[in-house]
């Protein structure tokens, strides 16, 4: 997602359509090019000791399936992403608290090294500084929704 021994680009420093390919992946566990209840289910789960909301769950499946098949396929995802103005709304804004542990508003080192380490992602220390950097924070602070925002829409260049 973002090796410190790669080229990055960003398209103008926020999330756009292309960059929401990579928060869609982390949501679809299966890796069956939908997102569905058991796919939250896993997420949270990974995030959460005290379990996930089931209710929630299947409100957030709910407001972003619009053909209403019990998925949420890539153009459905991308439509409540871009319809929340590249801010990323509800989804992505759960999928930030969840990640962030302490609850301070901000993904420190830790929060993201814990992040890429259940995502199966291989990052070491520069790894994660590299994406605090990215995302607009500082190491000390952490980065904000809007910088994870920035960190997902980055697409790696070969």
């Amino acid at each position: 997602m973002c090796p410190s021994d790669k080229n990055l680009t960003t398209s103008a420093g926020t999330a756009t359509s292309a960059g929401f390919r990579s928060a869609f992946d982390v949501l679809d566990a299966d890796r069956d090019g939908k997102i569905s209840q058991d796919d939250l289910r896993t997420f949270y789960t990974g995030f959460s000791s005290g379990g996930c909301d089931e209710g929630a769950i299947g409100s957030m499946i709910q407001a972003a399936d619009s053909n209403k098949n019990g998925f949420v396929e890539y153009e459905e995802f991308e439509k409540v992403l871009d319809s929340a103005g590249g801010r990323g709304g509800g989804v992505m804004e759960e999928v930030f608290k969840m990640m962030d542990k302490d609850g301070d508003g901000k993904l420190s080192h830790e929060d993201l090294k814990s992040y890429m380490e259940w995502a199966g992602f291989s990052a070491v220390d520069e790894d994660i500084k590299a994406m605090v950097v990215l995302g607009g924070g500082e190491e000390k602070d952490g980065v904000s929704y809007q910088g994870l925002l920035r960190i997902l829409a980055v697409d790696r260049v070969d």
